[in-house]
């Protein structure tokens, strides 16, 4: 193990180590790269916490192999190394034992570029053009995206970041099944499809709703001239909409109020293995909350503080609602809120079994918390049955 670290560091051959499998519940994973600060090259540690929190530490070349060392032997029971000299696994079995598969070739590699630590890498370049980006109108014809667009860049970006975390839990089969709905104006649409079909090279046969006829039209004929084959968009009501077949991955951004919680139910009633929305304004909730409650008045005084208020409940409810009916769920923050206040986006992945004590648990918490705020939400009569 000791050696393959060193000949990747060294040479400058490393593209990316991932630690993962920690022994750590606090602890998510950890990924290395060589960036560069100040004129030098050193070794860059980013570990993932469950919380959402990410620390960073660099370290000299001269103690990255034996940091990395530490680190997997105390924390982690598998790394995964990826150089331009080949790729290493490495990890312990049930029983203790370490494992490793070396496919690292010692003769001479190229030298991977070696990035300023300031230079943000993105899934979808922001270096070359990208077919549907330039005929959204978001870069360039050579690449550089426009100024006006740069929020826009950032956000599907950091959406497929969230996506590229969890694709293990959304490949499986020969083929993906992926639905958009109340899919808008589509930058999201174009960017997973591109992602799983051009990036990972999957077949995928995604379809996109919404009820703006003027916008499905124009999608269409962007799919047809870039020859998206797999990718549809469909001019209707999602509430009508008949999957085809059960979703590998839901999507939706930013589908207004309640139309979210109808992206949400029909995630969960075709048994969507992942689903992953950004809600957008929350008017249902804030309409219903009244001066009722001694134990909630305090809460209500002032408009701007309700709002928010009314924001966190709603999503809070439809994070609990996911988990009533068998989902795993986080809350996550998309992008930097100065850029956009409709910043949470909600990620679940169906559980592969049922606790059917701890969902009696989850509606519990449900009722409890709408009985409190004396609130009814959108999805509550499907919800508990």
């Amino acid at each position: 193990m000791k050696e393959i670290l060193f000949h990747v560091i060294q040479n400058k051959t490393l593209e990316k180590i991932v630690l993962s499998k920690s022994v750590n519940k606090e602890i998510l994973k950890a990924k290395c790269r060589l960036v560069e600060i100040k004129g030098k090259v050193c070794l860059q540690i980013e570990t993932f916490y469950s919380d959402n929190k990410v620390f960073q530490k660099n370290v000299d070349l001269d103690i990255a192999t034996s940091e990395i060392e530490s680190l997997f032997t105390t924390t982690f029971r598998q790394m995964n190394v990826f150089s331009t000299s080949g790729n290493a696994e490495i990890k312990f079995s049930k029983k203790g034992k370490l494992l490793i598969s070396d496919k690292v070739k010692r003769n001479v590699a190229e030298t991977v570029k070696i990035v300023h630590n300031n230079e943000k890498q993105y899934i979808l370049s922001n270096n070359s053009p990208i077919d549907f980006l330039v005929e959204l109108g978001v870069q360039d014809k050579t690449g550089r995206v426009y100024d006006k667009k740069t929020s826009k860049f950032r956000q599907i970006n950091r959406f497929l970041e969230f996506i590229k975390d969890i694709e293990n839990q959304i490949i499986y089969g020969d083929e993906l099944y992926i639905m958009d709905l109340c899919c808008g104006k589509s930058y999201l649409s174009f960017a997973v499809y591109y992602y799983f079909s051009k990036i990972k090279n999957l077949k995928v046969e995604m379809d996109c709703v919404d009820l703006k006829k003027d916008v499905i039209d124009f999608c269409n004929s962007v799919c047809q001239k870039l020859n998206y084959t797999g990718l549809n968009f469909i001019h209707g009501d999602v509430n009508l909409f008949t999957p085809r077949k059960t979703p590998n991955l839901t999507v939706s951004l930013h589908a207004c109020d309640v139309a979210t919680d109808i992206v949400l139910l029909k995630g969960i009633e075709s048994n969507s293995k992942v689903i992953m929305s950004t809600p957008c304004c929350h008017h249902e909730l804030n309409g219903q909350l009244k001066k009722a409650n001694k134990s909630t008045d305090v809460l209500l005084q002032h408009s701007i503080l309700k709002q928010k208020l009314a924001d966190a409940l709603t999503d809070s409810l439809r994070c609990k609602a996911l988990e009533i009916k068998g989902y795993s769920v986080n809350a996550v923050e998309l992008i930097d809120p100065e850029e956009t206040p409709k910043n949470v986006l909600i990620r679940a992945v169906k559980k592969p079994t049922i606790n059917q004590e701890e969902i009696e648990k989850y509606k519990k918490e449900y009722t409890d918390t709408c009985e409190l705020f004396s609130v009814k939400p959108y999805m509550y009569d499907k919800i508990i049955k």
